[in-house]
C-alpha cells in the first residue's frame, strides 16, 4: 500500500514504531477483534518482530526498535482511542517508513491486520494476557543446562525468534570444546566467548567455534547489537 494517511500530531512519534505481528484477548473467550486473529498475531509479533521491540504483554525484551508501550503511552494518555493506533501500526507495517529497519514485506495485508489488533490492544498495558492469548506463544528457554557430549556443547538459539539461547546455563569438562549454537528462528545470532572465540552470525544453520577450556566460569552471549542486552546471555560451568 503505498496511500498516505495523516495522523494526529501526538501519534506521529509512534508512526516510527517498526511493528511487529501480534494476537492476544483478554478474556479466555475473545481472540477476534473484527475478524482479525490476535492469537496469530501475537505468534507473527514474537517470531517476526520481538527481537527488536519491547512489548509487555508480549513479553518480548528487543531493544534496537521502538519500545512499543512507551511509543503509544502519551497519545493514549491524551484520548486517542485504540483503533486510531491500529491504523497507525497497520500502515506502518505495510508501509514502513523510508528509511526504517524494518522490511516492506515484513508480513502479508492479513498478517499485518492481526499484528495491528494485537498491538493496539495491548500497548501499554500492565499485567499479562489471559486465556487462550496467554498460552498462544510457548515460554523460551529451559531450566536444564546444555551439557557437552564428546567434545561438542550445543547451545540453541530460541526457536521462536525471542532473544534468549534455550539454555542459560552449560557444563563441559575442560580440554579442547566445540561451541555450536544451531538457530532455526530466522532472526540473526551468533555466540561468543570473550578470549575465546566468536562465531559467524546466521539467520539459519549452525554457527560454531572451537576453542581449550580450562576449569572456571565463562560467560557466553550473542554479539549481534541489542541481543545481549535484552537477555541473550549465559553461563558455562568447564570442571
Amino acid at each position: 500500500m503505498n496511500s498516505r494517511v495523516s495522523f494526529p500530531r501526538a501519534l506521529r512519534p509512534a508512526m516510527i514504531v517498526g511493528v511487529a505481528l501480534a494476537a492476544t484477548a483478554f478474556s479466555g473467550c475473545s481472540v477476534n477483534n473484527d475478524g482479525d486473529d490476535q492469537i496469530a498475531g501475537k505468534q507473527l509479533f514474537v517470531a517476526k518482530c520481538g527481537s527488536c521491540h519491547i512489548l509487555g504483554r508480549a513479553d518480548t525484551k528487543g531493544v534496537t526498535g521502538p519500545n512499543l508501550d512507551e511509543a503509544f503511552r502519551q497519545s493514549i494518555k491524551d484520548g486517542f482511542g485504540r483503533d486510531a493506533i491500529r491504523g497507525v501500526v497497520y500502515r506502518q507495517i505495510l508501509d514502513p517508513r523510508e528509511g526504517s529497519a524494518m522490511p516492506a514485506d515484513l508480513v502479508d495485508d492479513e498478517g499485518a491486520r492481526d499484528i495491528a489488533a494485537y498491538v493496539a490492544d495491548v500497548a501499554a498495558r500492565g499485567g499479562e494476557d489471559e486465556g487462550l492469548l496467554g498460552s498462544a506463544v510457548e515460554k523460551a528457554g529451559s531450566d536444564e543446562p546444555a551439557v557437552a557430549e564428546n567434545g561438542v556443547l550445543t547451545i540453541p538459539a530460541d526457536p521462536g525468534g525471542q532473544l534468549i539461547f534455550v539454555n542459560s546455563k552449560a557444563e563441559a569438562p575442560a580440554g579442547t570444546l566445540e561451541i555450536n549454537m544451531p538457530n532455526e528462528s530466522g532472526v540473526p545470532h551468533n555466540i561468543v566467548i570473550d578470549g575465546k572465540g566468536e562465531s559467524p552470525v546466521v539467520t539459519e544453520g549452525d554457527s560454531k567455534f572451537t576453542a581449550d577450556f580450562e576449569p572456571g566460569e565463562y560467560t557466553y552471549y550473542c554479539a549481534v547489537p541489542g541481543h545481549q542486552e535484552a537477555g541473550m546471555v549465559g553461563t558455562l560451568t568447564v570442571k
